[in-house]
């Protein structure tokens, strides 16, 4: 399966090419400070809402572990130094509880610096089984934000989906970012 670059409010399915639904997969964050900034601390969150649009589990760089132990972050990156996933969420699908319908990733700027001071932002689903990228989004728009809601994985008819959102924020962590991700959905 070849790598899809998401666009802004592009939705794919989370279907295997042969068949059957992937049970494991991650979300990497990846970035640098932009040329002449300081170290950068972005944090990748997971907020988790159930059917009713209540937040069930926020998954971040205070509590990595949640969703009945079916999400897990890797950690907190304060620099952005490094190539590739500076850091990574891992969900299991296939144990991700029953309540929960939505997952939302979010990015947020702990220290508050915008995204006019980040370059190569990056996040990427990957199929945690074969390593195989399945998707990414790059984050083009610079801007005195410094948070972006990048994108929910959903079920629906059964099946997990991927909607890209990308949509620009203001809020240091994610729960900063329910209200309007309450609006989003």
């Amino acid at each position: 399966m070849s790598t899809i670059n998401l666009i802004k409010g592009q939705k794919i399915s989370l279907e295997k090419p042969g068949g059957g639904s992937l049970t494991k997969v991650f979300m990497g964050l990846g970035w640098d400070p932009a040329p002449g900034q300081d170290d950068i601390d972005l944090d990748a969150s997971c907020i988790c809402f159930d059917s009713s649009k209540k937040v069930v589990d926020t998954i971040y760089f205070g509590k990595l572990n949640g969703a009945g132990g079916s999400i897990i972050h890797s950690g907190d990156n304060l620099t952005g130094d490094g190539d590739g996933d500076d850091e990574v969420i891992n969900v299991d699908l296939s144990r991700v509880p029953t309540n929960i319908e939505s997952l939302v990733f979010t990015i947020n700027s702990f220290q508050g610096q915008t995204f006019n001071e980040v370059a190569n932002c990056f996040a990427r689903l990957v199929d945690a089984s074969t390593n195989n990228e399945l998707c990414i989004f790059k984050l083009a728009e610079k801007g005195a934000n410094n948070a972006v809601i990048m994108c929910r994985i959903y079920r629906y008819n059964g099946q997990w989906k991927i909607s890209a959102l990308g949509n620009p924020a203001t809020g240091r962590t994610a729960n900063d970012l329910v209200s309007i991700v309450l609006n989003m959905f």
